[in-house]
């Protein structure tokens, strides 16, 4: 292996691709979303070409945003992850399953009882992202009127993650000696009752699986906000980051060491992987022609209410041909908002284009040939803005493929990714360690 830093790669696949018009870009699988024949082919795909994991964001509800929008998005149906990733399990044998599960409708057996199955399922391949779940409506759909309040969400998220955590070291290694002669199939004193009572939660256990392969399946957590940056600092393995800058990347990717410093954890337990769009052509110019022609297809419909959503203000209002009007504050993100306004400003964007490109996808995009593309993904690793990347196919299969068959190559000729795995749990490809059981200390941390 290279001496050189290795990045990290996972395919954010949920939906297969988060653009609003990737089903009505040319060649791609209008269904590719709903089709399991399809997102089988997919995985094993990224598996061989050796990526990290496939990552399955979730929905409790239907996007709020009115109906005439809402029609145009491909994302509005998905399977539920934790029953198509056990499916994609016995479809591979090396890529990372990653799933999302919310601390604030679920419930922590749950949760604990279904990654530790899908650990073993996938001989440890397993990762859970930690979610508190910010969109309203879900409420309404596991019969509560009001949503939790922010700050209460990361409350419970904690405590939620240390029940799980509890849970997964309900049985040490070694519990089960299955002794066919004695009649004796488990140890006794080799489990422990969690008996947990606190503010959020109350949960007895043990939980009726054993240990999980990796110990807990990887931790992974989205949150930006300074109570999310403190949760991930505490507890996350992986940061799906949102960085649209390098900066900005930056920027995160100290404060989180300095935070892991400041709570005890070792920096090297933990990767960053911002979510990055990438558009491959022969020419930088080839790729541009993609991404506008994707943008185009668009409806207007759905990217004025994606653009309203995000400058927290009615944006029907404006002369769809004319540039974007002085705007004023809202409670709506202030980066995303931003970041938006500045491209609208800088690129002399009329509302329409704007709305267009906000409609498909406004983060950190790269766009251009393989050889550019590896460029920056090598500067972000090198000068640390990241230790990776959560790759966005603009549209399947072609924007896989494009990226898998072209772009890996590179990176791999310049040593910054791996040519096979060397290990053949999500742990070992992410260089984590394994936990050790808190009430067994003698369980074996690898």
């Amino acid at each position: 292996m290279s001496d050189k830093p290795q990045l990290h790669l996972g395919a954010f696949m949920r939906p297969v691709s988060i653009h609003t018009g990737a089903w009505r870009y040319p060649g791609s699988y209008p269904d590719a979303n709903f089709n399991f024949r399809h997102l089988q082919r997919f995985a094993q795909k990224l598996e061989q070409a050796c990526f990290d994991a496939f990552f399955m964001a979730d929905h409790l509800a239907v996007l709020n945003m009115p109906v005439d929008a809402l029609k145009r998005s491909h994302t509005v149906t998905s399977f539920d992850p934790l029953t198509l990733l056990p499916a994609l399990a016995v479809c591979t044998q090396r890529l990372g399953l990653i799933a999302t599960a919310s601390t604030t409708f679920e419930q922590p057996y749950h949760v604990a009882r279904k990654f530790a199955s899908l650990d073993h399922i996938s001989e440890g391949r397993a990762g859970w992202n930690i979610v508190t779940t910010s969109n309203p409506d879900a409420a309404l759909n596991f019969g509560l009127e009001d949503h939790m309040e922010h700050g209460e969400r990361y409350l419970r998220a904690r405590e939620f993650y240390d029940v799980v955590t509890g849970l997964w070291d309900s049985w040490a290694d070694d519990a089960f000696v299955r002794d066919v002669d004695s009649g004796t199939y488990f140890d006794p004193e080799r489990l422990h009752v969690l008996k947990h009572k606190g503010k959020y939660l109350s949960v007895r256990g043990p939980l009726n699986i054993a240990r999980p392969v990796q110990g807990w399946p990887v931790i992974v957590q989205a949150g930006a906000s300074e109570s999310g940056r403190q949760l991930a600092a505490e507890t996350a393995e992986v940061i799906f980051g949102a960085a649209s800058t390098l900066a900005e990347a930056r920027e995160f990717y100290g404060d989180i060491g300095a935070r892991m410093q400041r709570v005890g954890r070792p920096r090297e337990h933990l990767k960053i992987l911002p979510a990055c769009f990438v558009v491959v052509g022969d020419t930088v110019e080839d790729a541009r022609r993609k991404r506008l022609h994707l943008d185009s297809l668009v409806h207007y419909d759905s990217g004025l209410a994606s653009l309203s959503i995000l400058l927290g203000h009615d944006a029907s209002k404006f002369d769809p041909d004319a540039p974007l009007p002085d705007i004023p504050e809202s409670n709506q993100s202030k980066t995303t908002r931003a970041l938006a306004i500045a491209a609208a400003r800088e690129e002399n964007l009329t509302v329409r284009q704007l709305a267009l490109r906000v409609g498909g996808y406004p983060g950190l995009s790269m766009v251009g040939t393989p050889q550019s593309i590896a460029d920056e993904m090598e500067e972000w690793l090198l000068t640390d803005g990241s230790d990776g990347f959560n790759v966005m196919f603009p549209y399947l299969p072609e924007g896989l493929d494009d990226f898998t068959d072209r772009v890996v190559p590179e990176l791999q000729r310049r040593g910054i990714f791996r040519r096979a795995y060397r290990g053949s749990t999500l742990r070992e490809h992410l260089g984590l360690p394994r936990p050790a059981n808190r009430f067994f200390a003698d369980a074996g941390a690898g």
